[in-house]
Formats: C-alpha cells, structure tokens, sequence
C-alpha cells in the first residue's frame, strides 16, 4: 500500500511540475462544451464549434491565460540546466570531530574523519583459489 502511495504521488508530482493540470482542465472544458453543444445539434456540428479556434469558452480562456503566465515565467532551458549542475556539484562540507576530554582545544586537535580511516590497501587483494 505504502508503495503504491509513493508512485501515485510521484505520478501527480510529475503532472503538477509539467504543467499537465492545465492539459486535464482543458479536456473537461472540452468535454463540457461538446456535452452542452451536442443537445441542440449534430454530433459533427458539435466537435466543430467545441474545436473552434475562434469561439472558446471561459475555461479555454482561462487555461489560455495561465499556460502563457506559467511560460513567460520559466526561466530559459540552458539557465536552469546551470543551476541543476550547480547544486549537482556543490562541494561537500568537511566533517571535524573535537576532542571533548579537555577544555581548551587547539587546531591540531581538529580530525577530519577520512584521517581516521585506513587507507586501500593497494594492490587490491587476489582471491584465494
């Protein structure tokens, strides 16, 4: 169950971040409109006027207006590209252990934490047949 909550929230994750919400309320305002058209007239003459470039309901315009905000308000590709290898390749903060035996310390007493480990050894170990 637990799984199945993390693919659901990352499915709508993705949705939200591609901006597929407006791609959705454009299909029900779509669906809506050839609902509301297909009463008075022919299936055909419905798709017709629903797919009008030149007559779009509220919601279409609605969706119009915020697909344009949400594009003149991204940044370029090559600028984000920038900053997503920026926070790729920050250095990582070095770690210190301080010695707490004593109460004054000095900066030798600052280890960094590969100090402590043994280095490889080198050449790597044969397997034994």
């Amino acid at each position: 169950m637990r799984q199945r909550f993390a693919l659901f929230s990352l499915l709508i994750a993705w949705l939200l971040a591609t901006g597929s919400q407006w791609d959705l309320v454009q299909t029900f305002a779509w669906g809506r409109m050839f609902l509301g058209y297909s009463e008075t007239m022919s299936l055909l003459d419905a798709a017709k006027k629903t797919f009008d470039p030149e007559k779009p309901c509220a919601l279409c315009c609605a969706v119009r207006k915020a697909k344009q905000q949400q594009s003149n308000s991204s940044l370029p590709p090559e600028t984000k590209l920038r900053e997503k290898l920026l926070l790729v390749f920050q250095p990582t903060p070095s770690v210190v252990i301080l010695s707490l035996e004593t109460n004054s310390w000095s900066p030798s007493d600052l280890l960094p934490l590969s100090a402590e480990r043994a280095a490889p050894p080198s050449p790597p170990p044969r397997r034994l047949a």
